[in-house]
């Protein structure tokens, strides 16, 4: 099936519970939230047939993470007022780059999907060394 936002509309506001950085979106970012969506699972997961599903579960984490006002605090924006007069504080170590990985983003609903298609267990945690 093709991954649409007319379908991502209907999965989100039907299976997510958290919607209103989705439904606040306007169509073309929510075009381009949904096409970066499936081409960093495909990129991610190459090996793995991805389901629609797991597409718009990310998709509606994506448009919280790339929201309005995460976006402004992405940005180093730590206070605004507006008051007679406009005032904006900035904290330098907030700011994050544009770009970087939507990797860490993924849900973990959207793995377990994947895993339900492949038959295979998913996870965002991985077996690392540790020294005692």
């Amino acid at each position: 099936m093709a991954i649409t936002v007319e379908d991502a509309n209907t999965y989100i506001n039907t299976n997510c519970i958290d919607v209103d950085d989705w439904t606040s979106a306007d169509e073309a970012k929510k075009l381009r939230i949904v096409n970066v969506a499936s081409r960093d699972l495909a990129r991610y997961y190459s090996q793995y047939t991805i389901p629609d599903a797991a597409v718009y579960e990310f998709a509606n984490v994506l448009a919280a993470v790339y929201s309005d006002t995460t976006g402004i605090a992405q940005k180093g924006v730590i206070s605004t007022s507006v008051g007679g007069r406009v005032s904006v504080s900035f904290k330098d170590s907030a700011v994050t780059g544009p770009g970087g990985s939507t990797r860490r983003f993924v849900p973990q609903a959207a793995l377990d999907l994947i895993g339900a298609e492949n038959g295979v267990t998913l996870s965002k945690r991985g077996v690392k060394w540790t020294v005692l």
